[in-house]
This record gives C-alpha cells, structure tokens and sequence, in this order.
C-alpha cells in the first residue's frame, strides 16, 4: 500500500510539472533560475525524486541547507549546480585552516565532479543573527574554506559566500541612498574584500513581502507582486523601478559602492511569497503567493537585469521548492512552497485547475497578463496531459 501511495504522490508531482510547464511556456532552461530546495519536512520525497521533478522544471541551479549526503550522491551526474551550505555553528570550528580543509575534504570533495557543487554558502544571515559572536568568526571562516579549496584545486569551481537577509541595510530606500548597518561597517569592507578577491557574489534574502505585511497602507501591493504600476523613481539617479525586489537588489549595489566595491555581483539567494499565513501575516495567500511567483518566472525568462545593471542577468533562487511542515515559528514559514510534502501542488500558479488536498489550490485570477499565460496553457494542456500519460507508464513500470 505504502509503495502505491508513493507512485500516486510522485504521479501527481508529475501531473503537476507538465501543466506549470504548459502554462508558463518553458521552451527551455532558465539559466538564472534556481530553487531553494529545504528538507524541513517528515514525508518529503526522496532526494532521486527530487532530481526528477526539477529536470521535469528545467531548473538547473539549486542550493541546500546542509551537505546531506543522500543528496549530493543522488544529484550526481546530473546537470543541476548545487549551492550546500555551512551550519552557523561550525564558524567557530572552520576558522581553524586544518579543519576546514578536513571538512572540504570529507562533504566537498568526494562528490565533486560528478556533482557539480559551485558554491558553499558560510551560515545564513549571520550578520543580522541573534548570536553576535559569529560575526567575528565569518570571514576568518570564509578565507579558511577558500584556502582549503585552493589547497585542494577547486577553487576555480566553487565559490564562497554567505547569504544576508536585508536587515544588513540600515537604509534601504530609495536605493541610492542605502547603506549597510552601523554596527558591521567595520567589518563588512573585510568581507566584501574577499567577495571581490575571489570574485563570489554578494548573497541577499530578499522578500518584498514583508515589506506589505509590515506596511500594506503604504505599500503597494502591485509594486512588490510585479504587477503594472506607476512604480518609483529614485530622486537622486532617475531610475524608474516598477518592483520592490529590484529596488532592493540595487540597494545593496549602492552601499557596497559606498564602501568602495562597486564590480561585485548581487545575487538573490531567496525569495518567495507564503501561501498561507496567521491572522496578522496580511498578504499571505495563495492568489499572491501565485502571482508574485509567475512573474518572477516571466522576468527570468526574459533575462532581466535590474535597473541599475540592465545589461547583466538577475541570478534569483526561489524561496522554495516544498511547504515544510516541521519548520518552526508563523504559519507563513510552512507555506513557501510550490508544492506540498507530500508532492501536490500548494496552489495553482495561475494556471488550469489541479487536484490537490485542499480546496484553497483551486483555480486563481490572475492579471491580465497572467490570464494570457493561462490560456496558453489551456491550449497546450492536451499535449502535455499526453506526454503525462506516458512518462507516468514508464515510471510505473519501472517502480514496480
């Protein structure tokens, strides 16, 4: 029986993929794009699985939270690159060179080739974190692991990095006038040194939707869910910004200027919108969590850089793959994700109707931009409802 619910909850993660793909056009990969893929849950579907439904999406870039080994062999002669991620309470530990490079030398190096692992994220958030004394240990960290890649020549492959939440910024609009907190002035110039050294990105959380949640009489709405509006203009440079996340992107391109570092990439390493959310989380929703989502994917289909660097690809990581349901805090924290533990589809990202588990996934309107969108994908939904039928006959039989 189990073995049966498991081909029914795989065959609907299937289902699902085909209609998003039909429905959003993915004629093929997205370079820019990756997913956030987060294992907070008690039923999730294993990591060869996994593999499955993001080549079923074409995402070719994914980060996650550890260095599990289960994924990192699973992911092994596939294409997707893998971001895997240091613990905050090894800093204190890596700091030492001999142990980063046993580290790097026991979760890094076993499964690099054949799993293209390009990045190491060091922490996350440690700037604006709770545990101060980890702020001193980042860079010493970060210039330890980097050396244990050097050591080993593979630091032509994998960068180091760590992701920040934007509470680093002390001002964030408009985004000319941003700079970064008082309190790590001193020793953010040393981390944005090795980010320029060894030519890593500058890793931001980004979440226009906690900018609604907090403010949604001021806020607009549209704005922050890519919809067409009026936008802003920055005062100082005429840039016009017509949503919040690229306003925040080049928030934090302006303060790093403001230290002297201005050829740095920015890079979203998260981003997303709740499907569901406590009484006092205002916007969590699953019509908002669909249409921030499905535009950001159009935006990324299109290559778009921000206003201040048009001309160089926004690199974003969706914030996430799957709700997981074992994650602490608000209700919002379990609901980021495209789909369920259990494989079904958290919401309709504006396209034709899904089964799922509950009735809030039903079908969503959208803006008339989506709604063109969704009817492509009500045209094309019999070819991939065909190719559906056949893929799951193939699967079933080689489950069996």
């Amino acid at each position: 029986m189990e073995t049966l619910l498991s081909k029914i909850g795989i065959s609907n993660i299937i289902l699902g993929c085909f209609i998003f793909l039909s429905g959003l056009g993915f004629p093929e990969e997205v370079e820019s794009l990756g997913i956030n893929y987060g294992q907070v849950g008690n039923n999730l579907p294993p990591p060869d699985e996994v593999l499955n439904l993001l080549k079923l999406f074409k995402l070719t870039k994914a980060r996650i939270y550890d260095t599990n080994p289960q994924v990192l062999t699973a992911f092994a002669n596939s294409n997707v690159e893998l971001i895997v991620t240091v613990d905050n309470q090894m800093l204190s530990t890596l700091m030492d060179p001999q142990q980063a490079l046993q580290w790097v030398g026991t979760h890094i190096r076993p499964y690099f080739p054949a799993t293209k692992i390009t990045g190491i994220a060091v922490g996350n958030e440690i700037f604006t974190g709770d545990d101060t004394t980890l702020v001193t240990y980042l860079v010493p960290t970060m210039v330890s692991i980097h050396a244990a890649l050097v050591k080993l020549g593979l630091d032509q492959f994998i960068h180091v990095s760590t992701p920040n939440s934007l509470a680093v910024l002390e001002v964030s609009y408009p985004p000319s006038a941003a700079s970064f907190q008082s309190e790590i002035n001193e020793i953010m110039p040393q981390f944005l040194q090795f980010l320029a050294t060894t030519k890593a990105p500058f890793w931001i959380n980004a979440y226009p939707y906690f900018a609604y949640k907090d403010d949604p009489n001021r806020v607009s709405l549209d704005y922050v869910l890519f919809n067409p509006n009026s936008g802003m203009i920055d005062p100082n440079t005429k840039l016009h910004y017509d949503n919040m996340l690229y306003a925040q992107v080049d928030a934090v391109i302006f303060s790093m200027a403001k230290m002297g570092y201005e050829g740095i990439e920015v890079m979203v390493s998260e981003t997303g919108w709740p499907s569901k959310g406590d009484p006092d989380e205002t916007g969590a929703t699953a019509e908002n969590a669909a249409i921030y989502n499905q535009n950001l994917l159009r935006r990324q289909l299109e290559n778009e850089g921000t206003p201040l660097r048009p001309n160089k690809r926004l690199e974003i990581y969706v914030f996430a793959l799957f709700n997981e349901d074992m994650k602490p805090g608000p209700t919002s924290e379990r609901n980021y994700g495209l789909l369920q533990p259990d494989g079904t589809m958290a919401y309709n990202v504006g396209l034709s109707p899904l089964s799922s588990s509950s009735s809030s996934s039903a079908s969503i309107s959208l803006t008339s931009n989506a709604n063109q969108v969704k009817q492509r994908g009500h045209q094309s939904l019999p070819c991939s409802v065909f190719l559906y039928l056949l893929f799951f006959q193939v699967f079933m039989r080689r489950r069996i």
